[in-house]
């Protein structure tokens, strides 16, 4: 079931891969007092959003759709597991994504940001990564410790290792809590470069 960002309808909506994107997206969207029209739909998974995106864009009224995947590690695969979706709806997307997200303008407009930056490898945490503010000093500590911790002895795997750097900074605030909700509690920062240019392809797409 989507989920409303303002008064929205299901004519403009935004795939993501999971529920911390999605109220990623909501608090950055708070924070920078935007009401986009505009509902978010939790795919849950990366296998379950690619093969909706032909199946949303094709729905009745739809006017615009958002698409928002981490590259992982390697986003031209990545780019072009979305273009095939895409060519299946008739859409015809560009050779490569656009540094600042990617719009195509039609019925419906459609949006693509691979996560974190449309450029670098990376997930969803890379991009939260870099709304820590600067200079703070807890963060090369999070870093160190995780990085102490004997490799026999974690439970992680390495291409995950910056997501468990994040939870523990995250669990060293006054209040430890979620992604969504540090953003609400100012303990990220939502006016750095890459926020602002993510919010600007938010509100090209939906406004």
């Amino acid at each position: 079931m989507a989920r409303p960002i303002s008064s929205a309808s299901d004519s403009r909506i935004l795939l993501v891969e999971g529920q911390d994107d999605e109220y990623v997206v909501s608090r950055l969207l708070e924070r920078h007092k935007s009401a986009l029209p505009f509902s978010i739909l939790n795919k849950k998974t990366i296998s379950r959003l690619l093969p909706a995106i032909s199946i949303e864009i094709k729905a009745s009224d739809r006017q615009a759709v958002g698409i928002l995947v981490d590259a992982d590690d390697d986003i031209a695969a990545r780019w072009d597991a979305v273009r095939g979706q895409l060519s299946k709806a008739g859409i015809s997307p560009p050779p490569s994504p656009d540094s600042a997200g990617t719009i195509i303008d039609g019925t419906p407009r459609i949006g693509i940001w691979l996560m974190p930056d449309n450029e670098s490898l990376g997930e969803f945490e890379n991009f939260v990564v870099r709304m820590i503010p600067g200079g703070d000093q807890v963060w090369p500590l999070s870093q160190r410790y995780i990085e102490e911790i004997p490799e026999a002895q974690r439970k992680f795997s390495a291409k995950k290792k910056l997501r468990a750097q994040l939870y523990a900074w995250l669990a060293a605030r006054e209040d430890p809590r979620q992604m969504g909700l540090a953003i609400r509690a100012r303990d990220l920062e939502v006016d750095g470069e890459l926020s602002n240019t993510f919010v600007a392809w938010l509100t090209k797409l939906f406004g």
